[in-house]
């Protein structure tokens, strides 16, 4: 199996916005990774919320699969991943800092 790098970048996230940071539409299995290092804690910490959306059939309408919500300082872990997902045709990723102090967070989306 060969993995690579399917998109990256960095969003600066204005608060309340929702980023899309891709829409893969070929057939894979992907990864989403975030470095969220910078994010802080304190009286209002910053939060971060990760939207995975996707289709049953490609003429279908879009849905969310899944959201995660990020709260302060990562502790455990300052590089965030979703699970591997599997898509004939439609994965999209978004972010949205709903709190904080706006941040960038350098991202990338790994497939198989």
């Amino acid at each position: 199996m060969t993995v690579a790098v399917k998109s990256s970048g960095s969003q600066a996230a204005t608060i309340s916005t929702e980023h899309v940071l891709a829409t893969v539409t070929d057939a894979g299995v992907y990864l989403l990774s975030i470095d969220v290092n910078a994010m802080t804690g304190g009286a209002t910490p910053d939060i971060l919320q990760v939207k995975v959306y996707g289709k049953a059939r490609s003429s279908d309408t879009e849905r969310l699969i899944e959201t995660y919500t990020l709260v302060g300082i990562q502790t455990t872990a300052r590089l965030f991943q979703t699970f591997a997902r599997i898509s004939p045709h439609h994965y999209k990723v978004t972010i949205t800092q709903t709190q904080g102090t706006g941040r960038s967070f350098p991202w990338a989306i790994y497939n198989a």
